[in-house]
């Protein structure tokens, strides 16, 4: 995926952020101008041949903002027809996004994300002229007032200002770059402790329906850190399923289960349903909730009713993406029980497709809404599932749950 800087708005969006000047042609220190200074804007696509959807990050600086409206202006014949995380709305070329009611507030330093989805003919480009509150982003910012001969420049910065150099809180928001090892980690393995070729003490290898040809064992010469990591040889065929499962008791992570998972495999996913992770759900009959893949694409399933996350479409599998082979991969999640929403990211990348925000989107999560979705999910297992043809290898390594977000 290619991530999109927005470009710098044009001189004449830096005039209009100046517009609001007293007769003496001293600025007016506006709240969105004070708070959207060092802004940040990045649009990361996902596009085919008829549409696209994008995943926008929204980071306001050094100041903080208690709610936004972020602008961009689309260079071809980009149309938006729905958003998650933000109320969108286009006029022309130009989009128009604010926030909801439970993600207005970023703190200095922090950051939220939205999305949109859309459609798209023959003609496009990079969208241009970001700007949060009507401040322009991305290093575009309003032109210096020249200071008086007699009225030397100021030489600190005004006492409600923090400096430059003031660090982020030490709690960031869920959607702020989370910090890297594990913290706070209910579960956090590396496999370092295993000392036989059979996973044991934390885990303990399990066949949930039925077993055939797969295996689990500790491998010392693939590894993600360290030098043991578990290894699985997936087999081709239904009922060949092996899984590791935790043996520790996660219940205490709580209704928001966070999860950050080091995966390799060798083999591209195939058209056909497989299963590489799956967590039981004690409120919806101890069936699993289970990601894996379908048509090519990382998917997320619910095994009680088969519904997928993003849809079976051609437009829904487009928002997802492959979990790329023969390289290790960062696989994190969220999960949050109580508001029945799930969130995933690849390698720190959110991906559209496989974000089921509350709302019901078609092709995205418009099936798995189709009835009131609350999990409860009481366990971790890590392995291979297949339900027709396809074999592969994979590797697990440095995996941490907890109930907040861990990091690659």
């Amino acid at each position: 995926m290619t991530i999109l800087r927005a470009r710098p708005a044009s001189t004449l969006a830096v005039v209009a952020a100046l517009a609001a000047v007293t007769a003496t042609g001293t600025a007016l220190l506006t709240s969105p101008a004070a708070a959207a200074q060092g802004c940040r804007v990045d649009y990361t696509p996902n596009q085919w041949s008829s549409g696209f959807t994008a995943n926008i990050k929204v980071s306001p600086g050094d100041t903080a903002v208690s709610s936004w409206t972020v602008t961009w202006t689309y260079a071809g014949d980009e149309r938006v027809t729905n958003g998650w995380n933000a109320t969108v709305s286009q006029s022309g070329a130009t989009v128009t996004a604010r926030n909801m009611s439970y993600n207005g507030s970023i703190p200095a330093g922090g950051a939220t994300e939205f999305g949109v989805q859309g459609t798209s003919g023959s003609s496009g480009g990079a969208p241009t002229g970001f700007s949060l509150n009507g401040v322009p982003c991305n290093g575009v910012g309003p032109t210096p007032t020249t200071a008086s001969p007699t009225t030397p420049p100021p030489t600190t910065p005004p006492p409600t200002t923090p400096p430059p150099t003031t660090p982020p809180p030490t709690t960031p928001p869920p959607t702020t770059p989370p910090p890297v090892g594990c913290a706070g980690a209910v579960l956090c393995d590396g496999f370092e402790s295993q000392t036989g070729s059979t996973p044991s003490g934390d885990w303990t290898v399990v066949s949930p329906d039925c077993s055939g040809a797969g295996t689990a064992t500790i491998d010392t010469t693939t590894t993600h850190s360290g030098s043991r990591a578990v290894r699985i040889n997936g087999a081709a065929g239904y009922c060949n399923h092996v899984f590791i499962r935790s043996t520790k008791n996660l219940g205490s992570v709580g209704s928001v289960r966070y999860g950050r998972i080091w995966v390799r495999h060798t083999t591209a996913q195939p058209t056909e349903h497989t299963t590489m992770m799956a967590m039981t759900d004690a409120a919806d009959g101890n069936k699993d909730l289970r990601i894996g893949g379908q048509n090519g694409a990382l998917q997320w399933n619910r095994a009680s009713d088969d519904a997928t996350l993003p849809e079976q479409s051609p437009a829904g599998v487009a928002q997802s993406v492959p979990l790329p082979t023969n390289r290790w991969t960062c696989l994190e999640f969220m999960v949050d029980g109580s508001a029945g929403q799930l969130r995933t990211w690849l390698d720190g990348s959110a991906i559209a497709g496989l974000t089921a925000d509350g709302v019901p989107t078609h092709d995205i999560d418009g099936q798995w809404y189709n009835r009131t979705w609350r999990p409860q999910l009481t366990d971790l297992k890590l392995g291979w599932e297949s339900y027709g043809g396809g074999a592969d290898t994979l590797w697990y390594d440095d995996v941490a749950m907890g109930s907040s977000r861990i990091g690659c």
